[in-house]
């Protein structure tokens, strides 16, 4: 029985309409199959019963929000009568409150705590080290070489969070040990996401153990960026030193172990997501050469063969076009969850206290009711005297009081690496074919890409390898 709504707290109203159940339940395990077999595609396919529809997997009922206004209104004027759900249960891995997890006053306090690391002013400072961090990942690229781009991508923006955010620049070794490790935390929550009964972190099971493991060779690591910033708090300047510093109501510093699961958390966002929309980026350039020649053009007239700064990032307009339209076609987010607290009027419909609720970025962001040739890759949709879509049909970052943190950072960081990376190279597809997993993220796989040096030099910083004469071709692992 639904309970009772709590003091303060909009109740039922007698008008409201029954949730319409989505077509394609089967009759013991509702949606599952479906949902199995095409998790991409389920979503988009549920899109077409209505703006708020009812699926079920097994006995187990869950609400999916379709319609933009319904979802602006979750995410805004509604978001107090949900917790971020089952998602967000499971994200639990990285720390009990870290702030893409924490709700109520413990998610505004520290939100607040962390905002001036990403204010407009401070992301400007960063461009710098952005840019640094881009040159140092791409000083060993060669002609002709042929590797798994999104690996790399994934280093160059780990790398750009810890020498920003973190003032710390590990070597490749170690750079790698992190990474592994915040991804296997990350696949570790996904997968219990989907797993109805999964023993608790406690318990020495086998996944349990591979956890502990990854999380303490990623908590190691940091113990000693935190050990630097205490022992030197006046050379610091980042998000480690606004932890450092927070004080409770009582005067308390954080935790060492809050601190640590902030940096984690921090860092699994700040790496998978910029590197996987980058992925899809060049992918979507080299089937799209006009583009890839756009881009071109504008990086070398906007940086006359100089390096980045933060006073260009406005004029590379094409560029950030680019950015815009592939968190559009290949957003990361292929399901969100809420929670309803008590019972809540949405739109025309009554959802229960304690509801599942899910949506999709992914399938929202390829509604043709919204989107005009939605499949198809335009970053000049985006120019003002087109036709933009509804509010609430582009959330790239979310929206409302738990609209990410880092948008700023990420647009900038996106619009930085691509400009120094297309300055001097071309990427190439090597022929295979390219699908979306939806597993972290809807990431591409494969994408094996080769390097094609362009053919004259339109960049200031350091000579590449390929500008330093012929090297040897290698292939990545």
């Amino acid at each position: 029985m639904p309970s009772a709504p709590t003091p303060g707290t909009p109740s039922a109203s007698p008008t409201a309409r029954a949730v319409p159940h989505a077509s394609g339940a089967g009759p013991v395990l509702g949606h599952v199959l479906p949902f199995l077999r095409d998790r991409l595609g389920f979503f988009q396919r549920v899109r077409r019963d209505g703006p708020l529809v009812q699926v079920r997997f097994g006995p187990i009922p869950a609400y999916v929000v379709n319609g933009p206004e319904l979802l602006h209104a979750m995410l805004t004027s509604q978001a107090d009568a949900f917790d971020k759900g089952r998602l967000g249960d499971k994200l639990r891995l990285f720390g009990e409150n870290t702030l893409p997890i924490a709700d109520g006053r413990e998610h505004l306090t520290r939100r607040r705590l962390l905002q001036p690391a990403f204010h407009r002013a401070q992301v400007a400072g960063y461009v710098e080290g952005m840019r640094r961090t881009a040159e140092k990942e791409t000083a060993d690229w060669r002609d002709g070489e042929t590797f798994d781009l999104l690996h790399r991508l994934q280093r160059m923006t780990q790398d750009v969070v810890m020498d920003v955010l973190y003032s710390d620049s590990p070597e490749r070794e170690r750079a790698e040990e992190i990474l592994i490790g915040v991804d296997g935390i990350f696949r570790a929550a996904i997968r219990r996401v989907f797993t109805p009964i999964a023993p608790p972190k406690w318990v020495p099971t086998p996944r349990n153990r591979r956890i502990r493991r990854v999380t303490d060779t990623v908590h190691t690591h940091f113990s000693q960026v935190i050990e630097r910033h205490r022992a030197h708090p006046d050379r610091y300047q980042d998000l480690v030193s606004l932890l450092l510093a927070a004080r409770d109501e009582e005067g308390r510093q954080l935790p060492n172990e809050e601190v640590l699961a902030e940096m984690t958390a921090f860092l699994a966002a700040g790496t998978e997501t910029t590197a996987v929309t980058l992925g899809w980026l060049f992918h979507e350039l080299a089937r799209h050469p006009e583009y890839e020649r756009r881009l071109h053009e504008e990086v070398d007239t906007v940086l006359a063969g100089g390096p980045i700064t933060a006073d260009r990032l406005p004029e590379l307009a094409f560029t950030r076009r680019l950015v815009d339209e592939t968190l559009r076609l290949h957003h990361v987010g292929w399901i969100v969850t809420r929670r309803t607290r008590h019972p809540v009027r949405l739109g025309d419909w009554e959802l229960p206290a304690g509801a599942d609720i899910l949506w999709s970025p992914y399938a929202l962001h390829r509604d043709p009711a919204y989107y005009p040739e939605p499949l198809r890759f335009d970053p000049d949709r985006w120019l003002p005297e087109r036709p933009q879509p509804p509010r609430g049909a582009y959330v790239p970052f979310g929206a409302g009081k738990r609209m990410c943190i880092g948008d700023q950072f990420s647009l900038a960081e996106a619009v930085v690496l691509v400009a120094v990376i297309a300055a001097r190279w071309r990427l190439r597809d090597t022929g295979a074919e390219v699908r979306a997993v939806p597993e972290i993220t809807v990431h591409p796989a494969p994408l094996t890409m080769r390097l094609e040096a362009r053919a004259r030099r339109a960049y200031g910083g350091s000579p590449t390898a390929a500008e330093q004469g012929p090297q040897p071709v290698r292939e990545a692992s």
